[in-house]
């Protein structure tokens, strides 16, 4: 509908104006003066269509969406922990009789092994509930850590920034496998006493692509509602989801996942246009939810002594890789030069018609795009997208420093890799 506005809008346009311009070649004033009052009918009749369709479309038309800035969560020094900190102190934990018997030795040296080859530095951090002894579980361990990092990350944005609290009208908050009564969205309403007419959001259990997620429904949200901002919490919790199982697969998580989180603040009032870092242009989402293996990778279930994990399959890296590259693909028409457009489009043909043993062509997405944010999921995760999308080692640059600094901070890992690449 949007698309055939702005045809007839075009064509009207340009006949008027072409009408105009032959009859403007070769007369004066007052000859044009006598062919607006000889033919005020006929233009009042083409104008009035079109300031109607240009009113239509100046209502409807895609409101820009500006990222003002946003803000990462730094973990206080007291949290970081080197590796060899984190092994002994689960061997404390052994000893103890808290998890695994002495027969499980072996179960702290894969844990070490993972943590070795996983690209995690020595100086990423746990929560204090995990670094005390015994080890602190339960609910207000939990929320404390969530409270700590989600409201680290608002304060410093709303300092930044110079946004009251009071002014946002909407919050999308995501955390995977955290999700209290109240929720973490009522939450920060009532820490930072938020207004009543908010419209708030928690959404839960969508895994480490949750943050692109929730920006996409806030940018959604603020098509609707106008001259306002939008805020968006990407977290995820390590007290709670620390495994004491045996189960190798669940125990992946505990070598990979960390403390992190990010606040980011949208806008779509013209008047921080200036001031915003970048402007939404597109977001696409590609759901592969109906593939077995993309919808069993990473599961939250029960182990064979009830023991409650989640479950990372060897398929993961392969699935994200081809997930992230059906996306990409999506994307690639909206922004790709015209070149590889063609060039796809040629080999698409070949297949389908002539040789359908050829392989599929590859656009060169380093033409559209400066910049590459990929998940911070693991040293695995980001190899197996190098390969696939034939990036230089310089452009994966940021999610391999980011996981080195503070490891899988689930869906907020992107936000850590943009502040690198800003601060080089």
């Amino acid at each position: 509908m949007k698309n055939l506005k702005m045809v007839f809008f075009k064509i009207f346009f340009i006949l008027l104006m072409v009408t105009l311009a032959m009859k403007g070649s070769k007369a004066n004033l007052e000859d044009l003066q006598n062919f607006f009052l000889n033919n005020l009918e006929t233009i009042t009749l083409l104008s009035v269509p079109l300031l109607f369709l240009f009113t239509i479309y100046m209502f409807t038309r895609p409101k820009p969406v500006y990222l003002v800035d946003f803000s990462c969560y730094l973990p206080p020094s007291h949290l970081k922990v080197s590796v060899q900190t984190l092994m002994g102190h689960a061997k404390r934990v052994r000893e103890a009789g808290m998890c695994w018997e002495d027969k499980d030795a072996y179960l702290i040296d894969f844990q070490q092994k993972i943590l070795e080859r996983s690209g995690l530095g020595q100086e990423t951090s746990i929560p204090e509930g995990l670094q005390c002894f015994p080890l602190q579980q339960d609910m207000a361990a939990s929320r404390k850590e969530t409270e700590q990092v989600i409201c680290g990350a608002l304060d410093n944005l709303f300092r930044n920034t110079g946004v009251k609290p009071g002014q946002i009208g909407i919050l999308v908050v995501n955390s995977s496998t955290f999700n209290p009564t109240p929720s973490l969205a009522s939450m920060i309403v009532n820490k930072y006493k938020l207004r009543d007419n908010i419209k708030s959001l928690n959404l839960g259990g969508m895994g480490c692509s949750a943050g692109v997620i929730a920006i996409d429904v806030a940018k959604g949200l603020l098509q609707v509602h106008r001259n306002t901002y939008a805020i968006v919490v990407s977290t995820e919790n390590i007290t709670q989801n620390l495994y004491l199982g045996k189960n190798k697969s669940m125990l992946v998580t505990n070598c990979l996942f960390r403390v992190g989180g990010a606040a980011v603040l949208l806008s779509n009032r013209s008047r921080d246009r200036v001031r915003a870092k970048y402007e939404l242009v597109h977001t696409v989402r590609i759901h592969t939810g109906s593939d077995d293996k993309s919808f069993e990778c990473a599961t939250q279930e029960e182990d064979e002594d009830g023991i409650v994990g989640v479950t990372l399959t060897k398929n993961l890296p392969m699935v994200a890789a081809r997930t992230l590259k059906i996306n990409i693909a999506t994307l690639g028409p909206l922004v790709l030069p015209l070149k590889e457009k063609l060039a796809f489009f040629v080999t698409f043909l070949k297949k389908k018609y002539f040789k359908p043993e050829l392989r599929n062509y590859t656009p060169d997405f380093k033409l559209a795009f400066e910049h590459f944010c990929i998940h911070a999921g693991g040293r695995a995760l980001i190899d197996e997208l190098e390969k696939n999308l034939k990036l230089s080692p310089l452009h994966v640059e940021a999610s391999r420093m980011t996981l080195h600094r503070f490891g899988n901070t689930s869906s907020s890992s992107i936000w850590y890799e943009l502040v690198y690449i800003e601060a080089k």
